[in-house]
C-alpha cells in the first residue's frame, strides 16, 4: 500500500474515532469522496481491505488503524 494512503487511512480513522468514539465503525470508503476521481486507489484500498485481509464490510476504526500503523 502506498504511503499516501496509509496516512490517509490513519487520518480518518483518527478524525472518525475523535468524533464519535472507540467504537466507530467504517468502511474503505470512508477515505474517499464520493467522486471516483481516482479509481486506482479506490482500488488498491479495496483490494487490501476485502483480498489482503478478507475484513467484513465495516470494521472498527480503531482496528484499521492499528493494522495500518503495523505495516509502517
Amino acid at each position: 500500500m502506498r504511503e499516501a494512503l496509509r496516512r490517509k487511512i490513519i487520518e480518518v480513522c483518527d478524525k472518525k474515532i475523535d468524533s464519535k468514539g472507540e467504537n466507530v465503525g467504517l468502511s474503505f470508503y470512508a477515505f474517499f469522496t464520493n467522486k471516483n476521481d481516482d479509481p486506482e486507489l479506490l482500488m488498491e484500498a479495496a483490494r487490501w481491505w476485502i483480498v489482503e485481509n478478507r475484513l467484513d464490510h465495516f470494521e472498527k476504526a480503531k482496528k484499521i488503524k492499528l493494522m495500518v500503523e503495523a505495516t509502517l
